[in-house]
């Protein structure tokens, strides 16, 4: 593991302090955990949006999945 030199506001660091005493947990715990969970919501994002513009240079063309909607299974019947 590396050590990371970072700066934060005051009020920023008393609540990281307070809420990581609450959790039982330390400040580089904490920090190292949201910033997993930041990443992994940017990195969806990033995929959402190629996703997107893939549909928006192809759009889907009409009927290209009719063929699938009489082998889908909705328990109604």
């Amino acid at each position: 593991m590396r050590t990371v030199q970072m700066t934060f506001d005051d009020d920023l660091v008393k609540e990281l302090d307070r809420v990581s005493k609450r959790l039982r947990t330390t400040r580089s715990a904490f920090l190292r955990k949201a910033l997993r969970e930041a990443l992994a919501r940017y990195r969806d994002a990033e995929l959402e949006s190629k996703h997107r513009q893939g549909y928006e240079q192809h759009p889907v063309a009409a009927g290209e999945f009719s063929v699938w909607e009489d082998e889908q299974a909705w328990g109604d019947k």
